[in-house]
């Protein structure tokens, strides 16, 4: 019985011992086929060189990126033939590059099939490996590819669409006093008109940063900014003051995520010298934005006359002309970002190697074209991009329906959205983000906060001085009277008027107190802060009028005729110049903070980021 288990168990042992050598056996057989196949490709890419004059300083030299830098800009002084109809150097281009032309790559490949069997923390740690081998490499790939063309090309697309963010959200602070009138905004309601575009920026700052991530700089760009101009320039034409709100606010949630992408868009395609120079330029585009802004506040808003009306219930205002000029900036953007590719960066972040590849070709080759350098050649054969980690949606296909899979997909979207947010608030960067997050929020208090109250407070330090210049009358008795011209900042009491006419009138910050109207006709009245106030209509007629109810403060109307009533508040006041020194007044201060940006561009990378925002907070 003893021999017999032995017997078995030797048996065993001889199965497993000829298991492994049979797959010891198979992988061999595998890595030299590969090898073979990599030898063969290997050859056949770089046989048609072997004739050339320049062959070993042209691989000497850069043919394995990433051991010396070359020029100061960092481009190979290879030269090949070039031929200027035809984008592609000769005796360059073979076929896009892989990640795995090194035997090293080969074994990466090959133990990616053990991926499963680690967990997520281990699977990170190597993605953060290879990111920071990326960064290392990225920046000397971008050195290669120089500073020229393809930068000032998008500093000015982008610059574009920054200056539209900086218009639309100066537009609030414009629009507030005309607004407020025009829709009849309470002083307890107008508070949220100011307000509802920075709380969609900071919703959209959250989500548009986060999908940057996901979906690429240029297309969340463009996504985002489709948004703001669209309820931008829908807000000037809707009537309801709820409508409005609606609207700029989703035109908020449009702004929120332009600011931080555009900001990333360019930093990845900028050599780490230039970076802080040429991103203190670009803040210059939002202060151009908000002088355009007050700029065509200070020429369009006052013009009362750039108006017209659909009935009653549709008016069109000069402040509305000026919303639709303050959207025209953010469709040129729209438009110029349709011809710009990718970041690079990011598609090496998600492992688009080739398509990365193609767009750092074209930056290199459109910049040495620029300098007269044609025949330069783009020397980068291996780019590193980092572990992907596949992240596994349980979605019903078979019995879920279509929108149980829509909300499956944007709610592990926002998750995913969510998490990247929560990274800022991890070991090493949890302090920088805490103390950015206080300097910007002192920053924005102070500058947003006061752009959008400066106007409303130049306007009541007006009506403060303007009622101190009220005029008052007592007692008056009227009759049989024609008054055809316009009473303007005055209070009347304890008046009698008998069978008088009130026609093509305009009232303009007028009270009557306790006064008597028997037999009187009022006919095409304008009014604007007129209130009749403890008054006595017996027998009144009024056409045509915007007279409302709540224009009568208990007030009694006797056997009072209405007719066709204009509702809405009314802006009709071609002498009103009070608002020129509002919008003059917001130019002048906006454009003040143009030579700050301007210094602080020029000596970002002289003194020091840290010093640079120092004194600028003591000024």
């Amino acid at each position: 019985m003893e021999d017999t288990y032995k017997d078995r168990t030797s048996l065993v042992k001889g199965a497993k011992d000829i298991a492994k050598e049979v797959k010891r056996q198979a992988v061999k057989k595998v890595n030299k086929a590969v090898d073979k196949a990599q030898d063969g490709y290997t050859q056949r890419s770089y046989s048609r060189f072997q004739d050339e004059e320049d062959e070993d300083d042209y691989y000497g030299q850069g043919g394995n990126y990433g051991v010396e830098a070359n020029d100061d800009e960092g481009s190979s002084e290879a030269t090949e033939g070039h031929d200027e109809d035809d984008e592609i150097y000769e005796g360059e281009y073979q076929g896009i590059p892989s990640m795995g032309q090194g035997k090293n790559d080969m074994v990466a490949l090959g133990q990616s099939m053990h991926d499963e069997y680690k967990d997520r923390h281990e699977l990170e740690t190597e993605r953060k490996a290879d990111e920071e081998e990326l960064a290392q490499q990225y920046e000397l790939i971008i050195q290669e590819c120089g500073h020229g063309r393809f930068q000032w090309a998008l500093f000015f697309v982008l610059g574009m669409a920054l200056m539209a963010d900086g218009v639309e959200v100066f537009v609030v602070g414009f629009v507030l006093p005309s607004a407020e009138t025009d829709m009849c905004i309470p002083n307890s309601g107008s508070g949220w008109l100011g307000s509802i575009v920075y709380l969609g920026m900071m919703v959209g700052a959250f989500f548009w940063g986060g999908l940057a991530d996901k979906v690429g700089r240029r297309q969340s760009l463009l996504i985002c900014m489709s948004v703001n101009g669209f309820f931008a320039f829908l807000s000037s034409f809707v009537q309801g003051y709820g409508f409005f709100l609606f609207c700029r606010l989703f035109s908020g949630f449009g702004i929120g995520g332009a600011m931080p992408t555009v900001f990333s868009y360019f930093s990845e395609v900028l050599a780490r010298e230039k970076r802080g120079e040429h991103l203190s330029w670009l803040c210059m585009f939002w202060m151009i934005g908000g002088i355009y802004a007050s700029a065509m506040a200070w020429a369009i808003i006052p013009h009362y006359g750039w108006s017209f009306s659909m009935g009653s219930a549709y008016q069109f205002h000069s402040w509305r002309v000026f919303v639709i000029v303050c959207a025209l900036p953010c469709v040129s953007s729209v438009v110029a970002l349709t011809f710009m590719p990718e970041s690079p960066r990011f598609l090496l972040e998600v492992g688009k190697h080739d398509e990365a590849w193609m767009i750092l070709k074209q930056i290199h080759d459109t910049n040495m074209r620029a300098r007269g350098q044609p025949e330069k050649v783009f020397t980068v054969t291996r780019i590193k991009t980092p572990k992907q980690i596949d992240e596994l949606i349980e979605i019903e296909s078979d019995t879920g329906t279509w929108y149980r899979r829509c909300f499956v997909r944007i709610r592990t979207e926002l998750y995913g959205i969510w998490l990247t947010f929560m990274r800022c608030f991890n070991y090493p960067v949890k302090d920088n983000t805490i103390k950015l997050t206080a300097v910007w929020f002192t920053l924005s208090f102070g500058y947003y906060g006061l752009s959008v109250w400066f106007p409303d407070v130049i306007k009541h330090l007006q009506s403060d001085e303007y009622a101190s210049r009220v005029k008052h009358f007592r007692n008056e008795e009227v009759s049989n009277f024609v008054f055809n011209f316009t009473l303007e900042n005055q209070i009347h009491s304890n008046g009698e008027y008998i069978n008088d006419r009130f026609i093509m009138m305009k009232f303009k910050s007028v009270t009557f107190e306790d006064s008597l109207f028997k037999n009187c006709v009022f006919e095409d009245i304008t009014s604007l802060n007129t209130y009749f106030r403890n008054c006595t209509f017996i027998n009144t007629t009024f056409y045509n009028t915007d007279l409302e109810q709540y224009k009568f403060v208990d007030s009694e109307l006797i056997n009072c005729t209405f007719f066709h009533v204009r509702t809405g508040c009314q802006i009709s006041f071609d002498d009103d110049y009070s608002a020129y020194w509002i919008y003059f007044v917001n130019f002048l201060g906006t454009l003040a903070v143009l030579p700050g940006n301007i210094v602080s561009a020029l000596l970002m990378d002289r003194i020091g980021r840290l010093t640079m925002l120092g004194r600028g907070f003591t000024l």
